[in-house]
């Protein structure tokens, strides 16, 4: 499991979201994912941010990154959860905001 960590921490920009476009998802910082060595970290788009705890697991080459988290949508108090699937430098996944909204998203590692 320690190759699935490092395949997935790191700090990952945003590139792409299914329901918004990049004026809505970078309108205060470039839209992103920072996930630690121990699998916490923290995103941002546009005005929804938070907090995550994640698990990671490797199937057929592939880390997949499993998070709730919690935080602000507009300074209202939010949780969701989500996934992301990593390969390379290159990332895909799926973010939900509880009884709210839900995106696709592309990623890149930048550090």
């Amino acid at each position: 499991m320690k190759n699935a960590k490092k395949t997935v921490a790191g700090t990952w920009r945003i590139a792409s979201m299914e329901v918004w476009d990049a004026d809505y998802f970078d309108m205060e910082v470039p839209a992103h994912i920072t996930i630690r060595n121990d699998l916490t970290g923290e995103f941002q788009f546009g005005l929804v941010k938070g907090d995550l705890d994640a698990r990671v697991s490797m199937t057929e080459g592939v880390a997949r990154l499993e998070f709730s988290w919690s935080g602000a949508d507009e300074n209202d108090p939010a949780s969701g959860r989500g996934w992301m699937a990593v390969t390379g430098d290159q990332a895909r996944g799926r973010i939900f905001i509880h009884q709210g909204d839900d995106s696709a998203f592309t990623a890149v590692r930048v550090g």
